[in-house]
C-alpha cells in the first residue's frame, strides 16, 4: 500500500509537499495588510460579452455566469509551485495506483445550511458516469489512466476503484467541482439544467445581477470565512488591453488577467507604489520541427539550430523582456527544481545563444554551405525552410521574425509564412510543415504535459490536434511516459522525469524558447496579498486560493 497525505505522490508531477490546510493555522498567508474587511473588489466578468444577460450558474454550462466562487474542488494544486492544498478533502491515500481514498472535511455547509458530506462527493463523481457529457475530468474513460469502476462513500471517506493504473488522473480528479446531491438529484439531465440560484459551498453567494454586472457577497457561514476578507466581489466587463489599462490606472478595476503590452511602462511605472504585475510562467513557447521530415529527423541538425536561437531577443520582441528564456529541460524553472536530475542541479539548462558554435555544429554534421551561401542537405541538395506562424498572433510573429533571422545567420534558407490560425492547425493535423511555434504546457502533471508532448499516441490525427505536433516517435520515450503516468512514488517520479529531461537535452525534439505567461496585473490600494514573484503561491487560475490570501490594505 502506498500512503500519501497532503503530498503529490499520487500524480506524475511535482513532488513538493504541503501542510497548508486552510482550516488550520498554517499556510502561506501574506503578512502585509490588516485584518479589516475589504469592502469591494472589482474584477473582469467571467462570462463573454456575447452571452450577457443569460444567467446560469450550472458549472457545466458552456458560458457559466461565474465559474470560481460557488462550487469548490476536493483540493487545489497551485499552478505555480504545484503544492497540493487541502480543500473539501483534507487528505488522500493511494492503494497502489488503482484505488484512492479521499477524506472529506467535516463542518462544511452548503449555502442553504445543509451539511456537505461524502455522499455529495460520491454523487458528483457518479453523475459523470450516468451522463458522459459531464465527465470533463475523464474519470470514467481511459484517457490518461484507467477508467473508474466504482465510487463509494462510507462515513467521511470517498473511495474510487479503478480498472487499472490511474495515477495520472489525480490532477484532474481533485479539480472536480462538488455539487449538492439534495439539489441536483432532482434536476434530471444536468446538461440541460439552467441554474439561477446556486447552492454552493464556496465563499460567495449571488447578491445581484443585471445582465451585465454580477455582484457577489461574502458568506458569513463559509467554512473558512475567517480567511476571506472580501465583503463584495463585482464581476463586470470584458476589456481589451487599452480599456483594461485605463480602468486599472483609474482605480476602477482591481485586477486583470489579459494581455497589456509592456505592462511595466503602460501600467506599473505610472504609480509603482500601487500598480503591480507578475507574469508567472505557465509553460513554454517552443520551436517545433517536423521530426518526420529531413533534415529535421536528424538530432544533430536540431541540436545545431537550437544553439543559434537568441532567446533574449525573442523575449524582448514578444514579451517586452517580461518572460525569461526557457530551460531546454522542458520543465518550468525555478518552480520545478525539485524534479531536476541531480546531475543538472547546478547547471544552467537554458541554451546560450552561440551562432558560431551552431555553425560549426552544422559543418561537422555535414550540412555544408553551397554556392548560393545557404546550407545544403548532406547529399548537396538545396535546403529551404518554411516557418509557419499564426497570422495576427503578434507575440508569435515577433518571435518568428527573430527565429528566421537567426536561421539565416546559421546560413539556412528560411522564410516566415503567416497563415490564419485554422490553417496552421490544419498543418499540425496533416504534418504539412517544416517548423512552427507552439506551446508546451507547464502544468504540474508532467506525464500529461511534457510526457504527452513526447508520446507517440499523442501525435495529431487528420481530424484532431494533439500535443505531439513535432511527431516524435521513440519506443523508449513511450515506455518512460507510460511508467510516469502510473508512478505514485516521489523518488520514482523524479527518476522518470529525469529520463524525459534527458530526451529533451540530448535529442532536441522541441526547443523551448521563453516562458509563456499566466498574467496577474493588480492594484494594492484596496487589497494586498496578491501572488507575486516574492510570494508565488498561485496564478489567476487559482482564484479560490487567492481569495483566502487577500487582506485589506487599509
Amino acid at each position: 500500500m502506498v500512503t500519501t497525505t497532503l503530498a503529490v505522490a499520487g500524480c506524475s508531477g511535482q513532488v513538493k509537499t504541503t501542510q497548508n490546510d486552510p482550516a488550520g493555522s498554517t499556510g502561506p498567508v501574506n503578512s502585509a495588510g490588516t485584518d479589516k474587511m475589504i469592502d469591494t473588489l472589482t474584477l473582469p466578468a467571467e462570462v463573454p460579452d456575447n452571452v450577457a444577460g443569460i444567467e446560469n450558474y450550472n458549472p457545466w454550462a458552456p458560458n457559466v455566469t461565474s465559474k470560481n466562487y460557488f462550487y469548490e474542488p476536493l483540493m487545489i494544486r497551485s499552478s505555480v509551485n504545484c503544492e497540493v492544498v487541502p480543500w473539501l478533502a483534507t487528505d488522500y491515500k493511494w492503494d497502489s495506483a488503482s484505488q484512492i481514498h479521499f477524506t472529506i472535511r467535516d463542518g462544511v455547509k452548503w449555502s442553504d445550511g445543509q451539511p456537505l458530506t461524502a455522499d455529495d462527493v460520491a454523487f458528483t463523481l457518479n453523475l459523470r458516469k450516468q451522463y458522459a457529457a459531464l465527465d470533463d475530468i475523464g474519470l470514467w474513460n481511459d484517457t490518461f489512466g484507467a477508467h473508474a469502476d466504482q465510487v463509494t462513500a462510507e462515513g467521511n471517506t470517498v473511495t474510487i476503484k479503478f480498472s487499472g493504473n490511474a495515477a495520472a488522473k489525480f490532477d484532474s480528479l481533485i479539480t472536480t467541482k462538488i455539487i449538492p446531491k439534495h439539489v441536483w438529484e432532482k434536476v434530471g439531465d444536468p446538461t440541460k439544467y439552467v441554474e439561477k440560484k446556486p447552492v454552493g459551498s464556496g465563499p460567495f453567494q449571488v447578491k445581484s445581477y443585471n445582465g451585465r454586472k454580477l455582484v457577489l457577497e461574502r458568506r458569513a457561514d463559509y467554512w473558512q470565512a475567517d480567511r476571506v476578507k472580501v465583503k463584495n466581489l463585482v464581476l463586470e466587463g470584458n476589456y481589451d488591453a487599452t480599456n483594461a489599462a485605463l480602468k486599472l490606472t483609474a482605480g476602477q478595476l482591481d485586477a486583470y488577467w489579459g494581455e497589456i503590452p509592456n505592462p511595466k511602462v503602460s501600467f506599473q511605472d505610472k504609480n509603482p507604489s500601487l500598480n503591480h504585475f507578475w507574469y508567472a510562467p505557465a509553460g513554454s513557447t517552443v520551436l517545433t520541427p517536423n521530426t518526420q521530415k529531413a533534415p529535421f529527423n536528424d538530432a544533430a541538425f536540431r541540436e545545431a539550430y537550437s544553439q543559434g536561437m537568441d532567446k533574449d531577443q525573442m523575449s524582448a520582441k514578444a514579451t517586452y523582456s517580461v518572460m525569461k528564456p526557457a530551460s531546454q529541460t522542458g520543465l518550468k524553472l525555478p518552480y520545478a527544481e525539485n524534479l531536476m536530475p541531480d546531475a543538472l542541479k547546478n547547471q544552467d539548462t537554458v541554451l546560450k545563444y552561440d551562432p558560431a558554435k551552431a555553425n560549426q555544429m552544422f559543418d561537422d554534421a555535414g550540412y555544408k554551405v553551397g554556392s548560393d551561401g545557404f546550407r545544403t542537405t548532406k547529399d548537396g541538395k538545396p535546403l529551404t525552410i518554411q516557418f509557419s506562424v499564426q497570422a495576427g498572433w503578434i507575440d508569435y510573429q515577433a518571435a518568428a521574425d527573430v527565429i528566421v533571422r537567426d536561421l539565416k545567420a546559421m546560413k539556412l534558407n528560411a522564410k516566415v509564412v503567416a497563415s490564419p490560425p485554422d490553417a496552421v492547425d490544419l498543418k499540425k493535423k496533416q504534418g504539412d510543415f517544416d517548423m512552427m511555434l507552439e506551446y508546451l504546457n507547464g502544468a504540474c502533471e508532467v506525464a500529461r504535459n511534457l510526457g504527452s508532448k513526447l508520446a507517440s499516441d499523442q501525435i495529431p490525427t487528420k481530424t484532431t490536434v494533439m500535443s505531439n505536433v513535432e511527431r516524435w516517435k521513440d519506443p523508449k520515450t513511450d515506455g518512460i511516459v507510460k511508467q510516469l503516468s502510473g508512478a505514485t512514488d516521489p523518488a520514482e517520479q523524479k527518476k522518470l522525469v529525469g529520463e524525459l529531461v534527458d530526451v529533451m537535452m540530448t535529442q532536441y525534439p522541441v526547443t523551448p524558447l521563453f516562458y509563456a505567461p499566466a498574467r496577474m496585473i493588480y492594484r494594492t490600494d484596496h487589497a494586498v496579498g496578491w501572488p507575486s514573484e516574492q510570494d508565488p503561491y498561485a496564478t489567476n487560475s487559482d482564484m479560490l486560493l487567492i481569495m483566502t490570501h487577500l487582506k485589506s490594505a487599509k
